[in-house]
């Protein structure tokens, strides 16, 4: 059964995808530098920080309703996918890639591999088919929202 993968991870989705859509403001790092480079970038703000972890406990909150420990589950998908978005974001930074650049499988699954680690104590994970399932999902989501968010100048970058 492949909906109980995709409701399993649409907080960790719905929270790293937010950002794009209602962030901008002032960057988390408050434009401090780290030997001489950005911290994380201009494109992390703390607008869409709190963005994204709204979006993706509401998401939780509403698939509570049906799966109870949806909950907390959703809740650590969220912020385990904000943690390893800022984390990528950080590695980036220490490697001079440019903000706006692509690293290939960083980008597509840093988000993704935080969220399933923060949510993993809790278990009631997909069986193995299921993983496999939402891997190759969101390697295809992530390239096609990207498409489409630079296409409607959402996003500057189609990556």
């Amino acid at each position: 059964m492949l909906v109980y993968p995709i409701i399993y991870i649409l907080p960790a989705y719905v929270a790293n995808g937010a950002p794009v859509i209602f962030g901008g403001g002032t960057p988390i790092d408050l434009n401090r530098k780290f030997k001489g480079r950005p911290i994380l970038g201009k494109h992390k703000t703390i607008r869409g920080l709190i963005a994204g972890l709204l979006s993706g406990f509401l998401i939780a909150g509403v698939e509570s309703i049906f799966l109870h420990y949806m909950l907390v589950i959703g809740i650590l998908l969220s912020i385990g996918a904000m943690f390893g978005d800022i984390v990528g974001s950080f590695i980036k930074r220490r490697f001079e890639v440019r903000e706006g650049n692509s690293v290939p499988l960083m980008d597509q699954y840093m988000f993704f591999v935080f969220a399933l680690l923060f949510a993993f104590p809790l278990g009631n994970m997909p069986n193995l088919f299921g993983l496999v399932f939402i891997v190759l999902l969101t390697g295809l989501l992530h390239k096609t929202t990207n498409m489409i968010a630079n296409r409607i100048h959402v996003k500057e970058v189609p990556w």
